[in-house]
């Protein structure tokens, strides 16, 4: 996908989310993310997105402390988080194509991996304001989709801190029954998992479903459309693979 087809998503996906924050209000509590409400929801995706236009915007060389939690609130808050939104879009879509900056996941360039980051840090952040509102999600595009699901796992779990970890090897295949060929495969063992585009070689268990609804389903945001094989490595994804701030 082209570094500007991920800058539209991340700006329609932040028009949705603040939408939908304005609609529970920001008292509500988020299901898909236990312990929080609409306002931790707005802060943490606010200030991430000021931490991210920073580092492009400043061409920073090397990762900065993010600026913290706001003490906004109500109707402050979500202005405050949509000022924040457009300015990082503004910042991405007007940044040279070769921009120099820090970036922590393998990409073409820095650009192009802030405004894939971006793109689906906002859209997953989305569907849990939507699961605050009502818990009907917007649609979510095959193609984006796909690609959300190869970052996660060829790129996030791929690095020392993922905890998905078992004692003895154990393969986990990840399979878009809509799209040809989108299918992963995901080692497993007492080091990060080691995953594969691709499904060669026998697998423990097989997680499957269409790609729109694969996608949010690894980020731990609706059940998986389905399982076969071991379900312990299903339930063990659930329990190891979230992606904290830190």
């Amino acid at each position: 996908m082209e570094t500007a087809t991920f800058v539209e998503i991340l700006d329609r996906e932040g028009v949705l989310l603040a939408s939908a924050a304005e609609a529970a209000g920001v008292d509500a509590k988020v299901p898909t993310c236990p312990g929080w409400q609409v306002r931790d929801l707005l802060r943490h995706t606010g200030m991430v997105h000021r931490w991210a236009a920073e580092i492009v915007a400043e061409g920073h060389a090397g990762p900065v402390p993010d600026g913290g939690l706001p003490d906004h609130d109500g109707s402050a808050l979500l202005t405050w988080f949509r000022e924040g939104h457009g300015r990082l879009v503004d910042t991405l879509a007007g940044a040279s194509p070769d921009v120099r900056c820090w970036h922590f996941l393998p990409a073409p360039s820095p650009l192009a991996f802030w405004a894939r980051r971006q793109a689906h840090e906002t859209t997953v952040h989305r569907i849990d304001a939507e699961s605050a509102r009502d818990g009907v999600p917007t649609g979510i595009g095959v193609d984006f989709a796909v690609d959300g699901i190869d970052e996660l796992l060829c790129a996030f779990h791929a690095r020392p801190k993922s905890a998905v970890r078992t004692e003895e090897p154990r393969t986990l295949r990840v399979r878009a029954t809509d799209v040809p060929g989108a299918v992963w495969t995901v080692r497993l063992s007492a080091g990060p998992p080691v995953t594969e585009r691709g499904d060669a070689g026998d697998t423990d268990c097989e997680l499957s479903g269409p790609a729109a609804r694969l996608y949010p389903a690894l980020w731990n945001r609706l059940p998986f459309p389905e399982v076969t094989g071991d379900a312990s490595l299903a339930a063990l994804w659930r329990e190891k693979s979230g992606v904290t701030w830190s």
